[in-house]
């Protein structure tokens, strides 16, 4: 299941407490979106790494009580108490079978030793694939039987969304658009330490905002994405090169258009993300009458990622000229 799609059945899911399993390869969100949910809900998020635990990190320690002569457990600190939000079980297939034993209850009857988790708080578990190379456990069956599963998928499109709505670098969203195949290059079956995931993508943007000195960029993206992806996407940076103003394309200074595939690509994302960080009228005009005379799959490409980022352009009159003209590619 795509990302937008995922988030919107685990929000409802999430409203009604039904406990959930996100399964899918390193890297690619499973964590970010159960996080973003919370945010967005305004909901408590507490990450437990059930990989990191002891049987007993999750059921408590026993105790003997003196009043009733019974052995009481005392609930670790980190569960919530009250109030609502998401409990997320992260890397649980990735937990000692016996740990995995300890969350039975919790998952099923929402409690555990002496702890009841508050009505408010919804279960939410993830983990990754048993062939993802990973350090993982075969789910027993009465475990997998708690939760409503659900596979995450690397979609191109939705990580557009994401990167433009998280500032990420233009370079990097424009190198994607290009090259779709570089957002996901994980490989079982490869020993290659580093390679390209929507996570490390987000470390390559860290990287270029970090003055890293430019004979040791392709060390360092190496690192993140792999040596194949960060020299190619080296190669892609000196498009910049060539890049035609974009201020003055917002400002209306500018209408020389350029030409090559990849320079249009990296125009597109410039476009846009420039203009996402100051959006105002003067600036759409400007844009849309660019695009009036790009290669129609390009001004179809920026319209689009404006409009999936909540710019409406409905009033513009330059938008009505754009849908006169291009209108035969949105059927």
């Amino acid at each position: 299941m795509q990302a937008k799609n995922l988030k919107k059945s685990l929000e409802s899911l999430v409203t009604q407490k039904v406990p959930t399993f996100l399964w899918g390869a390193p890297g690619i969100g499973k964590s970010s979106i159960v996080k973003q949910i919370a945010e967005e809900k305004e909901l408590g998020f507490i990450d437990l790494r059930l990989a990191l635990m002891d049987p007993t990190d999750l059921k408590g320690i026993p105790f003997y009580d003196k009043e009733s002569h019974t052995a009481l457990w005392a609930a670790p600190a980190f569960l919530p108490r009250e109030g609502e939000g998401i409990l997320f079980l992260d890397e649980l297939n990735s937990a000692a079978p016996a740990v995995q034993s300890s969350a039975y209850q919790l998952i099923l009857d929402r409690r555990v030793g002496e702890y009841v988790l508050p009505e408010g708080w919804a279960i939410v578990a993830a983990g990754n694939r048993e062939g993802d190379r990973g350090v993982t456990y075969k789910m027993p069956a009465p475990l997998a039987n708690r939760f409503v599963h659900f596979e995450l998928e690397v979609s191109v499109d939705d990580w557009r969304e994401w990167a433009y709505k998280n500032v990420l670098d233009s370079h990097i969203i424009a190198y994607i658009s290009y090259k779709n195949e570089h957002l996901f290059t994980f490989d079982a079956k490869s020993q290659q330490k580093s390679f390209a995931t929507p996570r490390s993508w987000a470390y390559v943007h860290s990287i270029l905002q970090s003055g890293v000195e430019a004979n040791l960029l392709l060390d360092v993206i190496s690192g993140a994405v792999g040596r194949e992806v960060a020299v190619s996407f080296l190669s892609f940076l000196r498009v910049a090169d060539r890049l035609p103003d974009i201020d003055g394309i917002l400002l209306g200074e500018l209408h020389e258009q350029s030409e090559g595939v990849d320079v249009l690509y990296a125009l597109g994302s410039g476009l846009v993300s420039k203009y996402l960080q100051n959006p105002n009228e003067k600036s759409l005009e400007n844009l849309l009458d660019y695009t009036l005379e790009m290669q129609p799959e390009f001004a179809v490409m920026i319209v689009q990622d404006l409009q999936k980022n909540g710019v409406t352009m409905e009033q513009s009159e330059n938008f009505k000229a754009w849908v006169q003209k291009f209108a035969y590619l949105l059927a």
